[in-house]
C-alpha cells in the first residue's frame, strides 16, 4: 500500500476545500454578518494542513496507484473532508458541537440532507451558503472532480473512479478518465446553471436560486428555508425541481450521449424506461390515495404527490408537504422509495434502479429453470448479457444493505428511538434522502437523536454513499495483507 501517495492526494484534496471557502468568505464580507474570522480561519487552517500534508509528501516516489489504494483514497478523503467541513460550524459557533458539525458536514458531502438544525433561517447566509456548497462539491463526487487534474500530477485515476463509482456496470465515456471526469463535470456546470436562471426567473432571490440549484442537482435537499419548498407556495417553483431531480436521477453518461445527439440510445436504456415508469406509478397512486382524504382537487394531490415521490426517490428529500400527515399507505409508498433510489451514475443514492430490475430477472430466471431445467437461460441487461460476476456482486451489495439496514436499525431502538422514527431514520440515511419519519419527520431534525445515534447515523450516509463495498473491504483482513 502506498501510503505516502495517499497521505499526498488527500492533503491535495484538503487544501481545495479550503480554497473553496472562498465563496461563502466573499458572500460574509459582503453581508458583514460577523462570520468573516471564522471562515478565515477554517480556510487557513484547511489550506495550512493540507499544504503540510503535500510538502511532507512531496518528492520522488512510486507514483503507481493501485486499486486498494484508490479505495483507500477515497474512503478516507470522504472522512477528512467532513472534518474540514466541520470548521466553518465550529469556528463561526453556530454548531458549537462536533458530533453535530460533522454530522451535518457528512451529511452534506454524502448529498444526504439530513440536519440537526431546528432553525436553519437564523444561520448568517455565509454559513448556508457553505452547506450547499458540500452538497453540489459531494453531488458529482469530490473524488472525481480530483481525477481531472491528477493526470496533471503524474497519476492515473482509473482506480479512483471505479472506487467512486462502484455501481453495475462503469461507463467509461472517453477513452482517458480524466476526460471523462471533465465530461461529467462539464454536463453538471451546465444544468445547474439552466436551474438557477429557471428558478430565479420564477421569484426566487439569486441567493435562494443558487442554494437550491446547489442542492437539487446533487440530490442532496438542504435548503435555506425551515419550510424547505413548501415556504414559496408556488407551482412553477415546484416543477422546476421536479424536473431538475428527475434528471439528477439519471445515469450521467446518459446525458453525455444525448448530447452527443444519441437520442435513439438515451430513450432505449432499460434502466431508463424502469426508472421513470416506477416513479409514474409510485405518483399516481401516491396522488389517487391522498385525493378527498388530504386535497379535494386531484390536481393539488398530483401536484404534491409527484413533488414527494421524485424528491424521496431520486433521494434528494426536499419538502413541500408534511407527508406525516398522509394515510399510512403514502407513508409506506415513501419509505420504499427511500430503498429504490435512483439510478447508477446519477447523483442520486439508495439500491438503485439496475440493481432491482437485474435482481428481479434473475430471480424470475430462478422460477423458469424450475420448470425448464434444461433450459439455457441467461440475465440481460437490455440486449448484453450480465456476467456472472456481476450478478454475484449485486446479490451481495441487496444483502449486505439489508444486512446493514437491520442491525443499524436494531441499534438505533436499542438507544431509545420509537419504532417509526429508528426504521425510517437509517433507511433515510443509508439511502442519502434526509428527512425520514417520526421524531425524524419532514417537519422535524436529527437535533434530538441522541450523540451514539448521530455517529451510527454518519456511519449509514457513508456506507450508502460510498455503495457499501468500498468501506467494508477495509475490515476484511486480507485487504491489508501484502
Amino acid at each position: 500500500m502506498n501510503f505516502r501517495l495517499i497521505v499526498h492526494l488527500v492533503a491535495i484534496l484538503v487544501f481545495f476545500l479550503g480554497l473553496s471557502m472562498l465563496a461563502p468568505l466573499g458572500i460574509s464580507i459582503y453581508d458583514g454578518d460577523g462570520s468573516v474570522y471564522p471562515i478565515l480561519s477554517a480556510m487557513l487552517i484547511a489550506c495550512v494542513l493540507g499544504g503540510a500534508g503535500y510538502l511532507w509528501t512531496r518528492g520522488p516516489q512510486d507514483l503507481y496507484l493501485s486499486h486498494r489504494d484508490g479505495v483507500m483514497i477515497v474512503t478516507f478523503g470522504w472522512v477528512v473532508a467532513g472534518l474540514a467541513a466541520t470548521l466553518p460550524y465550529l469556528l463561526s459557533g453556530f454548531i458549537p458541537d462536533f458530533t453535530d458539525a460533522y454530522f451535518e458536514a457528512i451529511s452534506g458531502f454524502t448529498t444526504t440532507g439530513a440536519s440537526i438544525l431546528k432553525d436553519i433561517e437564523r444561520l448568517p447566509r455565509s454559513i448556508l451558503f457553505w452547506r450547499s456548497q458540500t452538497q453540489w462539491l459531494g453531488g458529482m463526487g469530490i473524488i472525481v472532480l480530483s481525477i481531472a487534474i491528477l493526470p496533471y500530477l503524474g497519476v492515473g485515476g482509473m482506480q479512483l473512479y471505479k472506487a467512486e463509482t462502484p455501481s453495475p456496470v462503469v461507463d467509461k465515456l472517453t477513452p482517458r478518465i480524466s476526460d471523462t471526469a471533465k465530461a461529467l463535470w462539464k454536463i453538471y456546470i451546465f444544468l445547474t446553471l439552466l436551474q438557477i436562471i429557471l428558478l430565479f426567473l420564477g421569484g426566487m432571490s439569486l441567493f435562494d436560486a443558487v442554494n437550491h440549484t446547489f442542492t437539487t442537482m446533487p440530490t442532496g435537499g438542504f435548503s435555506t428555508k425551515n419550510a424547505s419548498i413548501a415556504h414559496y407556495r408556488s407551482a412553477y417553483i415546484d416543477c422546476v425541481i421536479i424536473l431538475f431531480m428527475l434528471v439528477a436521477g439519471i445515469n450521467f453518461s446518459l446525458h453525455y450521449k444525448l448530447i452527443k445527439g444519441r437520442v435513439g440510445t438515451f430513450f432505449s436504456n432499460p434502466e431508463l424506461r424502469a426508472y421513470l415508469l416506477i416513479t409514474g406509478i409510485f405518483v399516481l397512486i401516491v396522488a389517487w390515495d391522498i385525493y378527498g382524504t388530504i386535497y379535494n382537487s386531484f390536481a393539488d394531490a398530483f401536484r404534491y404527490a409527484s413533488f414527494q415521490v421524485v424528491s424521496i426517490l431520486t433521494t434528494t428529500g426536499f419538502v413541500t408537504a408534511d407527508y406525516e400527515k398522509w394515510p399510512a399507505f403514502s407513508q409506506l409508498i415513501l419509505l420504499l422509495c427511500m430503498f429504490i433510489g435512483s439510478m447508477a451514475g446519477s447523483t442520486g443514492s439508495g439500491i438503485k434502479i439496475v440493481r432491482l430490475v437485474l435482481l428481479l430477472k434473475h430471480s424470475y430466471l430462478e422460477l423458469f429453470r424450475i420448470i425448464h431445467p434444461h433450459a439455457v437461460t441467461v440475465v440481460k441487461f437490455g440486449d448484453v448479457p450480465v456476467p456472472q460476476t456481476i450478478m454475484r456482486s449485486i446479490w451481495g451489495f441487496f444483502f449486505l444493505f439489508l444486512g446493514i439496514y437491520v442491525a443499524a436499525t436494531l441499534l438505533m431502538s436499542f438507544i431509545g428511538l420509537d419504532f417509526m422514527s429508528a426504521i425510517s431514520s437509517v433507511a433515510a440515511c443509508l439511502g442519502n434522502v434526509g428527512p425520514a419519519l417520526g421524531t425524524v419527520g419532514p417537519t422535524d431534525h436529527y437535533g434530538a437523536v441522541p450523540g451514539v445515534g448521530k455517529w451510527i447515523l454518519i456511519a449509514c450516509m457513508l456506507l450508502g454513499r460510498l455503495e457499501i463495498y468500498t468501506i467494508l473491504v477495509l475490515l476484511v483482513p486480507g485487504f491489508w495483507r501484502k
